[in-house]
């Protein structure tokens, strides 16, 4: 997987093509509202039938991404699952999955708005992780070093004579916000004023993709 390298409070950081977030110094892979059973949520609430085949479309991801980086920890930046009855109601064979996933290296799941409260997987369950500097949260706040997602920020670029939306990190000199790396996600653009108004007028867009670009923040 192709991945970007930045800068971001003096730590060098890679931006992967598929969403993830890979800290090398540190052996470190962050991922962002996987929004694991969404479809099952959807469906007890009432909502669409959509197929249920999100969940495994995600893992499938992230175990390609934790092959292919071999992270002796991993981040989840919030809302990993779509609700906490989504959690418990994860049929056997993805409870396994994530079993095996977490299995040999350290595991952070930090709370989000859809799911605050520790489930039954292993690993650590907190509201945020400090570390050199940095911040593992949520939902972003005023304060410098923030790791962040939430937004599912994506960001357009014109390819070619054609206008190209993908999901995308955004960073400046105080935050950095990873895109959602669920599969049954939407996405906030840029130019919204949750966005806007968050990062200053030096921000930077990373796309994602077979090839990511970085470009101004689109405003």
């Amino acid at each position: 997987m192709a991945s970007h390298q930045f800068i971001f409070q003096g730590h060098t950081l890679e931006a992967r093509g598929d969403g993830a977030l890979f800290w090398a110094a540190e052996n470190i892979l962050i991922v962002s509202d996987l929004h694991l059973g969404k479809s099952e949520r959807i469906a007890r609430r009432g909502g669409s039938l959509l197929p249920p085949y999100e969940t495994d479309d995600t893992l499938s991801r992230l175990d390609t991404a934790i092959n292919q980086t071999h992270p002796a920890h991993v981040i989840c930046l919030g809302d990993s699952f779509d609700d906490l009855t989504a959690a418990g109601q994860l049929d056997e064979r993805h409870q396994t999955w994530i079993t095996r996933l977490q299995a040999g290296r350290a595991w952070t799941w930090i709370e989000g708005n859809h799911d605050a409260g520790d489930t039954a997987f292993g690993g650590t369950h907190v509201a945020q992780l400090a570390h050199d500097r940095l911040i593992f949260t949520h939902i972003a706040t005023p304060k410098t070093g923030e790791i962040s997602g939430h937004y599912h920020p994506k960001a357009t670029i014109n390819l070619r004579g054609r206008a190209v939306t993908r999901p995308a990190f955004l960073y400046d000199e105080c935050h950095l916000m990873l895109p959602s790396f669920g599969t049954y996600t939407g996405g906030l653009k840029t130019t919204d004023p949750a966005l806007s108004q968050l990062f200053t007028k030096t921000a930077r867009a990373i796309l994602t993709g077979h090839a990511p670009i970085e470009i101004p923040m689109p405003r």
